[in-house]
């Protein structure tokens, strides 16, 4: 199906959701109801439960509380502009690094690059389907003012414009169009000096399109990459923890039940606000592994999700059963490489992040124990450290800069 907790999930919840509110053409998505009901199922149960305890109101509150207190997601650089080869307009953020957080370069660093001011590492990070750039907040927050960061969101997600050719000609969005879009990024806010690539599911496959696509970028500038909860293809096998009868009927109705509710986005969104605690418990599930998620983080995940418009779920579902970059692969064969997953991934499951590591030997191979798709939200602390790592390896951050586990720096660790 798709990546990013929100890929088979959100496609499959606002599906679950559309199927209550869409009255008129409920009989045509029946099938459809019916097949994710075996997804909701679990997730209903347990918000069955819940409502014998906790009221609709109380739970309402809660969500409110959470919104308005939680940190995450509120860390902000400077904001910058990219345009796509369409015309589509790409937003994206920096974060440069701070003088006071880092040692500063020798004379020998300096006379070796041949240069005063050597151009600083970048690293350029990608979210997932249905997130945005606020998914990496906790390495973030890691990272503030140790390395020169940007964050982007990609087409149709966060704060970038849909995608033109997508709304005016009716042209299906592609992983390779993805790519051409991180080069526009890159172009735009890193235009030299040396890159790391760092991608989250469908982040990841975006690096791997970029890498397809621009080969010499990569020998030329990039200098490591990491790859976390992604795919090199073959994502049309993956059962998302389904019976096999319920994923195959998902699988064969969902593609034109989607396309339909993007038709009525209105009135599915309408459907999806009505169903938001069985909305909740399906994005739970789908997006972590382990039972003591903190609810601020459960509901961040949950945000980013819902302010994805249905139309926008539809319109990139169809792309991930056709992606496939296993031959872009050789392209990172002599570069530090991060191959990181949750082995409780029910979305792009770790098998397919072994796979990748296999055709990449020389990788550092992480499989995170009780962890699911948003690994990075869910057990931060691993991820950073392992980036950390990787950043030294490939010279990004300096010795002796410090960098927290958790999402905290010497330097700035609190939203900006």
């Amino acid at each position: 199906m798709s990546e990013s907790s929100a890929e088979a999930v959100a496609a499959v919840a606002a599906v679950a959701s559309a199927t209550g509110a869409a009255g008129n053409w409920r009989r045509a998505t029946g099938i459809a109801g019916a097949a994710i009901g075996v997804v909701a199922a679990g997730a209903a149960a347990g918000v069955a439960i819940e409502r014998l305890t906790v009221g609709r109101g109380m739970r309402k509150k809660a969500r409110l509380a959470l919104d308005s207190t939680g940190p995450y997601g509120a860390l902000r650089g400077t904001p910058g502009k990219a345009t796509a080869d369409d015309g589509t307009e790409l937003y994206y953020e920096v974060d440069d690094v701070d003088p006071d957080a880092v040692p500063a370069l020798g004379q020998r660093r300096r006379r070796l690059f041949g240069r005063k001011a050597p151009a600083p590492v970048t690293v350029v990070f990608s979210h997932g389907y249905c997130l945005n750039q606020d998914s990496w907040h906790f390495q973030r927050a890691a990272l503030r003012g140790v390395v020169r960061t940007v964050h982007w969101d990609q087409r149709s997600h966060g704060r970038s414009g849909r995608g033109v050719q997508q709304v005016q000609d009716g042209v299906p969005i592609s992983i390779d169009q993805l790519g051409r879009d991180l080069k526009a990024v890159i172009d735009a806010a890193a235009p030299d000096g040396p890159i790391v690539l760092v991608g989250h599911s469908m982040g990841g496959m975006t690096v791997m399109a970029l890498a397809d696509q621009y080969p010499e970028l990569i020998r030329d500038r990039v200098v490591a990459v990491a790859f976390v909860g992604t795919s090199s293809g073959r994502l049309g096998e993956v059962n998302f923890g389904l019976p096999v009868a319920g994923v195959n009927a998902v699988r064969r109705v969902l593609p034109g039940v989607l396309k339909a509710l993007g038709q009525q986005a209105a009135l599915v969104e309408k459907g999806r606000r009505a169903t938001a605690d069985l909305f909740a418990g399906i994005i739970k599930r789908y997006s972590f592994a382990s039972r003591d998620v903190d609810p601020a983080v459960a509901r961040f995940a949950e945000r980013m999700i819902e302010g994805t418009p249905i139309d926008v779920v539809a319109e990139f579902y169809p792309a991930f059963t056709e992606h496939d970059k296993t031959e872009a692969l050789v392209h990172f064969a002599d570069l530090p490489v991060l191959v990181l997953a949750g082995i409780g991934d029910l979305v792009t499951p770790s098998e397919h992040s072994e796979a990748i590591a296999d055709l990449l030997p020389d990788a550092e191979l992480v499989l995170v124990p009780d962890a699911g798709h948003l690994v990075m939200l869910e057990h931060p602390e691993v991820v950073t450290d392992r980036l950390a790592d990787l950043l030294t390896r490939a010279g990004a951050v300096p010795a002796g800069a410090t960098v927290g586990g958790y999402g905290s720096t010497r330097s700035t660790a609190q939203p900006g």
